[in-house]
């Protein structure tokens, strides 16, 4: 099983840039790049609160758990 991020799908049906997140969340953008991206191997739970807080979505709908292919 694998973690999958949504953050590229969310952002796009917002059309919103990463940009736009951090000014919103005052998350650094390379951070949020890297979720994005998902290359990032951790993240702290106060970047995934502030994203949550600031696009007001739960966890479940910026990570979700999937069977690997």
């Amino acid at each position: 099983m694998n973690i999958k991020c949504n953050l590229p799908r969310i952002l796009g049906e917002r059309r919103m840039k990463i940009s736009d997140l951090s000014r919103l969340t005052g998350v650094h953008r390379n951070i949020l790049t890297r979720i994005y991206n998902e290359s990032a191997n951790r993240v702290d739970l106060d970047v995934i609160v502030a994203i949550c807080a600031g696009l007001s979505i739960q966890v479940g709908e910026l990570y979700e758990v999937v069977e690997e292919d």
